[in-house]
C-alpha cells in the first residue's frame, strides 16, 4: 500500500456503491478517474472524491500518478440513521437511511504483481 483514503458516514447505501466499485478495481489510477467521470451514478461522484484524496496522499508521499493502481476498494456500511413514517391502521414503519464507509488503497504495479504469486 503506497497511498489510501477514506470516507466516513457518507449518506448512500453500500450496495448502490458496490457496483460502480467493480469498474475501478484493479485498474490504473487515471484510467479509474476516467472511468468515474463517465458513470451517471450517485455512488461515482464519492469514489471519485476518495480516490482525488487518495491520489493527493501519494503525490504528497513522492509518488506519480501514471505509476499507481487501485489496490483495494471497500464500501463498508456504517451507521443506520433510523425514521419513522406513518402507515395505515395507526402505524408506524421505520425508515433505514443507510450510510457507508469508502475506502481506496492505491500501490504501485510491482507490489500488485509480486502480491499474487
Amino acid at each position: 500500500m503506497v497511498a489510501k483514503a477514506e470516507a466516513k458516514y457518507i449518506r448512500i447505501s453500500p450496495t448502490k456503491i458496490r457496483p460502480v466499485m467493480k469498474l475501478v478495481q484493479n485498474v490504473s489510477a487515471v484510467r479509474a478517474m476516467g472511468r468515474l467521470e463517465l458513470v451517471n451514478k450517485k455512488g461515482a461522484y464519492y469514489l471519485r472524491k476518495v480516490l482525488k484524496s487518495a491520489l493527493a496522499n501519494a503525490k504528497n508521499k513522492g509518488y506519480e500518478e501514471g505509476q499507481l493502481f487501485i489496490s483495494k476498494v471497500v464500501a463498508n456500511s456504517g451507521p443506520t440513521l433510523k425514521r419513522h413514517r406513518a402507515a395505515s391502521f395507526g402505524r408506524a414503519v421505520t425508515i433505514r437511511k443507510r450510510t457507508s464507509h469508502i475506502l481506496v488503497e492505491l500501490d504501485t504495479p510491482q507490489k500488485l504483481v509480486g502480491g499474487m504469486k
